[in-house]
């Protein structure tokens, strides 16, 4: 419960924070000449033969192209405005955003890194709104900030839902407008989401395989829709059974699909809950690793880049908090 009452002491400080006409046709008494042509043409009637303007581009991801993997890798910082227990991603944003690129740098050598800043936009807390949902949204002027600064690092922006006691997709759909985007995704964190009666950082929360495909779902319609390039969704994982029946997700070619792992701790303890939460990975999601610059290194050194690109599966999205 570490990481839990950390995350609540960051919601607190945030909160105090806070064509042209054609010719007449010919009747050939003429024999069809040009000359005739010409001459039924009505005075001030212009021809056009300029082919119309072609339709514009479908929108590409930073750096062109549609597709995230297996071109890209991924490395982000989380965070949120007033919050710095939350991770990086706070304050300075453009100052936030030269950390991270030289974080990720020792990433890239196999492949480019697609700069991901990850926003926690619904954070649950333990105590009920008037909606009685136990989680804040961010409003639009935050998410705005958020990906104007992401826009100007090359970075996609990951929404951070953690839902409370709401389910997951109706917190999704909130942001439909930002998601219709093509540079913003979501990080679904079902640790906290939990059951009504229950509250959250009090007890682990959980989601389904079933629940996790009804987002990628929507998030499918939204690119079909709107010829998006390839949403992100991250769900992230610090336990094999925060999500149950994963193997009821789907494969959908317009979400690139991660699963984070996300375990606090020594190396070794991070390593061995890597290995088992990918042991029930299915085929078509991607792996990623996340690391906390605080919680890791009580336990010994912050795993090294070359260190988490020696895992196995390699991850292809690496998260600092």
């Amino acid at each position: 419960m570490v990481r839990c009452r950390r995350l609540l002491a960051g919601f607190l400080t945030a909160a105090l924070l806070l064509p042209g006409c054609s010719a007449a046709p010919d009747d050939g008494a003429d024999g069809g000449g040009r000359d005739a042509q010409a001459s039924s043409t009505p005075a001030g009637t212009t021809t056009s033969s300029a082919a119309p303007a072609p339709p514009p581009p479908p929108p590409q991801l930073p750096g062109g192209g549609t597709r995230v993997f297996p071109d890209r890798r991924l490395v982000g910082f989380s965070g949120g405005p007033g919050s710095p227990a939350l991770g990086p991603l706070t304050g300075d944003l453009a100052a936030a955003a030269a950390r991270l690129r030289e974080q990720s740098a020792p990433y890239g050598a196999d492949r480019p890194v697609l700069p991901v800043f990850e926003l926690i936009a619904t954070m649950a807390h333990p105590f009920p709104t008037d909606a009685g949902m136990y989680n804040t949204v961010a409003d639009d002027a935050t998410v705005q900030t958020y990906l104007d600064a992401a826009r100007a690092a090359g970075a996609i922006l990951l929404l951070g839902v953690q839902p409370g006691t709401e389910d997951f997709l109706p917190a999704v759909q909130r942001y439909e407008r930002w998601l219709q985007e093509p540079d913003v995704g979501v990080a679904l964190d079902p640790e906290w989401a939990v059951d009504p009666g229950q509250v959250p950082g009090n007890v682990f929360g959980s989601t389904t395989g079933a629940e996790l495909d009804s987002v990628a779902a929507y998030l499918d319609g939204l690119v079909t829709a709107n010829q998006l390039p390839q949403k992100v969704m991250v769900y992230h994982q610090l336990h094999v059974d925060i999500v149950r029946d994963e193997g009821t997700l789907l494969d959908r070619p317009t979400t690139a699909l991660v699963k984070s792992v996300d375990g606090i701790g020594a190396a070794a303890d991070k390593v061995g809950t890597y290995q088992r939460v990918v042991a029930t990975l299915p085929p078509f999601v991607h792996t990623g690793f996340k690391l906390f610059y605080e919680e890791d290194v009580r336990s010994g050194p912050l795993m090294a880049p070359e260190d988490v690109l020696g895992l196995v599966p390699q991850p292809e999205y690496v998260l600092y908090e």
